[in-house]
């Protein structure tokens, strides 16, 4: 007989992000009113007090794992609390002003006006880990309950279908014995079960195989958004200054952009995004960043600043045609899980919030009638479909795709894509995994042994530029020592062998976090393979981009990962 504990609720949001938060937000306002409606005399029958929205949360508290670029359109924050400025929002600017340049080695290029889907005026400069709490707090005001430091592992099935999930054991050992302060899984089932685990999530991942969810969609893309919160000297840049940056220091070969961000209290967010259907083995997300900072017109907006702040997340940006179906029987796909994300324009905060709140209208939907089937939940596709998330998406439906050819004909197709409304040649342009792009280091550079300056190795100052495991430092990341590495090598042959021979192994370069390392033992002289699971950011990069699918990301014991509080 098991002796996990069972609990039951009526509706589990899974992931403690924006989008799980806006959902249960929504729909226990929702209650709220259809309630107040019957109390005035409404027909209908009052939903019950002990009705239970629960949010699982692994982060060690609500905002733990928020992080974003991030410059938010408010459309979707106005309609779930319309007057969020008067009740607090942790915003920090509305956009006052904006700069794109395109960047050469030593040099920059204007552009003369912005292009309109870059302009970002009205939307707001955010911290997602502040605005995330803050919406935590709103979300737990309205009698939700938050389960924070509870990682879903395992979804839970009645046939065929979703009827929760089970969250991991805590206290076991590296070993897997179970220690002295072993506490197994809670089983937590619900009537509905809604899944905002965030990109590449684990759980959304087994969904997608089991359902078929993929079945004739384009392989998912995505992006990983390398990142630091610097303070700067007083004016430097102003807050709600936004600058955003193409070329230097990426290849032509390889999409992706900066970004800058101006902040309250002289602090800004800067980054460098790069998509991850790169074709370089020896590519390294981090050194690019770092690289970047060096740049004459970035290091001398820095100088003098102080890094505080570090992390690291990835985005789906594979587009409408590489989103999996968002239902199935007993649950729905929300926010980045969903790849709910507007590549043109890098945006997705407000995409990931109104699913959730369509999410919650759909549920509402289900209660009143007294029916949660899978052709009533079929509602949430329904509305997702009339939205505005899916008029954005149809009109970018091909961006991503545009660049795998470079960066150069890529700006050219997406110029004819925004004329004609996203289709260029034919209505939907292809695309594979991220992993299958990945040359091998003999096809790349036509040699197995390229020179170390093509590697494009910099040294780090630790004052500009950082190291891995300093900048990890800054992410507050931690995780219980003396349990099982979450991240899973599921052939050790095929890394040591394979990979080593054909590409080098670049999982020590891919991952922003340094937990790969590749060591030589003195003795045999055989190399060993070293993982620092400590290190990690829970950026899922190295799920996405191992050539061979050889490395698997799964939940570590909740509270585990980094702790943001201003990305």
């Amino acid at each position: 007989m098991s002796d996990r504990e069972v609990m039951e609720v009526d509706v589990l949001f899974v992931g403690g992000g924006i989008s799980s938060r806006s959902g249960a937000f929504h729909l226990a306002n929702l209650i709220k009113q259809y309630n107040k409606k019957i109390d005035d005399g409404g027909a209908g029958q009052k939903i019950s007090d002990e009705f239970m929205i629960a949010v699982l949360e692994k982060g060690a508290y609500v905002g733990a794992h928020g992080i974003s670029g991030a410059v938010m359109n408010p459309v979707a924050l106005k309609e779930l609390i319309p007057d969020f400025l008067d009740q607090g929002a942790p915003l920090e600017s509305e956009v006052k002003k904006e700069e794109i340049f395109l960047l050469t080695k030593t040099g920059k290029i204007k552009a003369p006006i912005t292009p309109p889907p870059l302009d970002n005026h009205g939307n707001y400069v955010v911290s997602l880990s502040r605005l995330v709490e803050w919406l935590g707090q709103k979300v737990e005001e309205q009698g939700v309950t938050i389960f924070p430091g509870f990682a879903g592992t395992e979804v839970l099935y009645e046939g065929d279908k979703v009827i929760g999930v089970r969250t991991g054991d805590k206290g076991i050992d590296a070993d897997g014995s179970q220690k002295s302060n072993f506490e197994p899984g809670i089983d937590l089932k619900a009537r509905v079960t809604v899944f905002g685990d965030g990109s590449r999530g684990n759980l959304t991942k087994t969904l997608i195989q089991k359902f078929k969810l993929d079945q004739d969609k384009n392989g998912q893309g995505f992006e990983v958004g390398v990142k630091e919160i610097w303070e700067l000297p007083e004016d430097r840049i102003k807050t709600g200054e936004v600058i955003e940056t193409m070329g230097y220091p990426l290849k032509t070969d390889t999409f992706g952009g900066g970004f800058i961000y101006g902040m309250r209290d002289n602090r800004i967010a800067i980054g460098l995004l790069t998509s991850l259907d790169y074709p370089d083995p020896f590519m390294d997300p981090h050194r690019e960043f770092q690289k970047f900072k060096l740049h004459p017109h970035i290091s001398s907006l820095l100088k003098g600043g102080k890094m505080v702040q570090y992390g690291a997340k990835t985005v789906p940006v594979g587009g409408l045609f590489s989103m999996p179906e968002p239902v199935f029987d007993g649950g729905l796909l929300i926010g980045d899980a969903a790849c709910l994300f507007n590549g043109m324009k890098i945006k997705g905060i407000h995409y990931a919030m109104k699913s959730g709140m369509l999410a919650g209208e759909t549920i509402m939907d289900c209660l009143i009638q007294d029916d949660f089937s899978l052709n009533r939940l079929q509602g949430y596709r329904t509305r997702l479909g009339k939205s505005y998330i899916y008029s954005d998406l149809r009109k970018v439906r091909n961006f991503h795709q545009a660049f795998q050819k470079g960066f150069w004909p890529g700006l050219i197709k997406v110029g004819f894509q925004f004329l004609l409304g996203g289709r260029i040649l034919k209505d939907r342009l292809p695309a594979g995994p991220d992993f299958e792009h990945m040359k091998k280091i003999a096809d790349y550079y036509g040699t197995p042994n390229p020179p170390e300056e093509k590697k494009g190795d910099i040294k780090y100052d630790g004052t500009l530029t950082f190291d891995k495991v300093s900048d990890v430092y800054y992410s507050g990341a931690t995780h219980e020592e003396k349990q099982p590495a979450h991240l899973k090598v599921l052939s050790l042959d095929t890394c040591y062998n394979r990979c080593t021979k054909e590409h080098g192994n670049p999982c020590v370069r891919f991952c922003p976090a340094g937990v790969y390392e590749m060591e030589v033992e003195e003795n045999t002289g055989q190399q060993k393979l070293i993982i620092n699971f400590s290190n990690c950011v829970h950026c899922k990069t190295c799920d996405i981009k191992d050539p061979y699918e050889n490395i698997l990301w799964v939940p570590p014991e909740g509270g585990g990962g980094p702790k943001y509080t201003m990305t």
